[in-house]
């Protein structure tokens, strides 16, 4: 089989590019510059272009090698040129998660999904981390586990697949309604609050979702009874196997009650995995491994010493991610924290804006950055900064600023008297944010 991705080279679809490859698949691919994953491609022979996607080089690959079926992200838009010509010249046409669940299926795999609107990627990194280190004496995986993880991990390579595995642990996204392909083994649910109103237009639109891919799954693991509130009745009245996390293990000692939680349902999950194996480690081993977990990419990252970035962009997130950074703070001594926060998608702002209000309360400063728009609903009129602040319990301690030389000088000046920095967007502030404090 002949697949191509467009995009190939970043976080979602470069790893899918190598797990395709490894299963024996043929890959070919474009992307309009070289993402994280590039290098790991290089290696491993796949073929692909960077640059403009014009549909030049996908009619090269079309006319030469034959196509198959065409692979994409839901950021893809409709008229992308390379998606315009695989409907025109009736190539199959699919969302990644299709291929996803086809491999799954045809290996033989028992996939764990985790999803939830908050702390999937921790928790998936977390599982990814520990079936890394949880090894036997000859340095075997005592859980053979292939991934695919939606960030970059500084511990192995964002994907893995190697013939003879028995899992397969992915972070299933519910955007776009984008998990309902998969039928997992194992679902672990992290937590769920209303998101993404371009998608699902009510509350209720959401958890029915949540509720329909968890009677997917052969068995449910809840992180907090909370996670269950939405559709544990609804599969308890249909005999699905569910099981609710009781609370977080006093044992696990990284900072932040929302990362505890997260290595807590990563822990569950590892003893469920165990068990299927029929092998036995011990809980005080696998609490070790994971109290050892250096964190990932955008998730409370260091950047250097009392600067840190955060992909929290939704007010729960906010809040949560605020308290680890207090807890950090403490621990370094340091005189308090200063957020950075930009808003991402005005269209989520009207839906969500009603719970900034206590989301800042911990927060010494908060530097508030215009909304960065992206696919938008061009008839809801842009929520300002003012707007914004003027909602908050906390506004005497927030400011409109713009990403320019002056909030530079303010972060900077911020440092040097004593505090925490942390920055909060899924936006391109990090990038800038990134330039300024190295």
């Amino acid at each position: 089989m002949n697949i191509y991705i467009s995009g190939i080279s970043g976080t979602g679809m470069g790893p899918l590019a190598l797990m395709a490859k490894k299963a024996g698949i043929n890959v070919y691919g474009s992307d309009r510059s070289l993402g994280a994953i590039a290098n790991e491609l290089e290696n491993a022979g796949i073929e692909y272009q960077v640059g403009p996607q014009d549909g030049t080089y996908f009619s090269e690959k079309i006319d030469s090698v034959g196509i198959d079926w065409f692979i994409y992200t839901s950021a893809l838009p409709q008229d992308h040129p390379e998606l315009v010509m695989a409907r025109d010249r009736g190539i199959k046409v699919s969302k990644r998660d299709e291929l996803i669940a086809k491999l799954v299926k045809d290996l033989d795999l028992k996939m764990v999904a985790i999803a939830g609107t908050h702390g999937k990627t921790t928790t998936t990194s977390m599982l990814v981390w520990a079936i890394d280190k949880l090894t036997d004496d000859n340095n075997n995986r005592l859980l053979p586990s292939s991934y695919l993880v939606g960030t970059t991990l500084s511990f192995v390579p964002s994907g893995s697949y190697k013939e003879g595995d028995k899992f397969f642990i992915y972070e299933a996204d519910e955007y776009d309604r984008n998990f309902l392909n998969f039928h997992p083994w194992v679902s672990l649910i992290t937590y769920v609050s209303y998101d993404h109103p371009d998608i699902y237009k009510t509350r209720e639109d959401y958890e029915q979702a949540f509720i329909q891919f968890e009677d997917q799954s052969e068995k449910v693991i809840f992180a907090t009874k909370e996670a269950s509130i939405h559709g544990v009745d609804v599969l308890k009245a249909k005999g699905k196997n569910l099981q609710i996390i009781p609370g977080i293990d006093q044992r696990i000692n990284l900072s932040g009650s929302p990362r505890r939680e997260d290595a807590t349902t990563a822990f569950f999950a590892i003893k469920e995995m165990l068990s299927f194996c029929g092998k036995e480690v011990s809980d005080e081993r696998i609490l070790c491994v994971l109290n050892e977990f250096p964190g990932v990419g955008r998730r409370f990252e260091r950047i250097c010493e009392g600067f840190y970035s955060d992909y929290a962009h939704h007010p729960e997130e906010v809040k949560a991610t605020i308290d680890i950074a207090k807890e950090e703070a403490r621990k370094l001594s340091k005189k308090g924290v200063v957020v950075i926060y930009q808003p991402h998608q005005n269209t989520r702002q009207h839906e969500v804006r009603h719970l900034y209000k206590d989301a800042f309360d911990e927060a010494d400063k908060i530097y508030w950055l215009p909304t960065y728009l992206t696919r938008e609903d061009e008839s809801l009129p842009v929520i300002t900064p003012e707007e914004f602040i003027a909602d908050i319990s906390a506004k005497d301690k927030a400011f409109v600023a713009e990403l320019d030389d002056d909030l530079a000088e303010k972060i900077k000046a911020d440092h040097s008297d004593g505090y925490l920095i942390i920055l909060l967007t899924a936006g391109p502030a990090d990038k800038w944010f990134r330039n300024v404090v190295k």
